[in-house]
């Protein structure tokens, strides 16, 4: 029976791992020792990213919330109680959302938190 040896299923590796670290500077994209320490460093930065990203979206429409409803002589966390108590149940990108873009409607709604408090 004859020998099979590596050479194939080690360069489609290689090239597996360089075609991901296309793009990147110097040594990085070009060697492949060097790449796949880059390419492993970059793909933990992207899955902590993706859940970063998360998060920070969230603090953004709070922040939009927060700000809209101070205009209205209430604070963000009473607002939110208030909504909670009047049985209004509407996640913070939607609020922001009718923050930004439609004020009226954003104001019946905090006084409807303030009538609910």
């Amino acid at each position: 029976m004859a020998r099979i040896k590596g050479a194939m299923a080690a360069r489609k590796r290689h090239k597996k791992i360089l075609k991901l670290a296309k793009g990147f500077r110097g040594a990085q994209s070009k060697q492949y020792r060097v790449a796949k320490q880059s390419v492993m460093r970059a793909l933990a930065y992207s899955y902590v990213g993706r859940k970063n990203r998360k998060r920070d979206f969230r603090k953004l429409w709070i922040a939009r919330i927060n700000a809209e409803t101070r205009k209205n002589g209430l604070s963000y966390s009473r607002f939110m109680n208030g909504l909670k108590r009047a049985g209004i149940v509407m996640n913070r990108k939607m609020l922001s959302e009718i923050a930004i873009n439609d004020k009226e409607a954003f104001a019946k709604l905090v006084e409807t938190a303030k009538n609910a408090l």
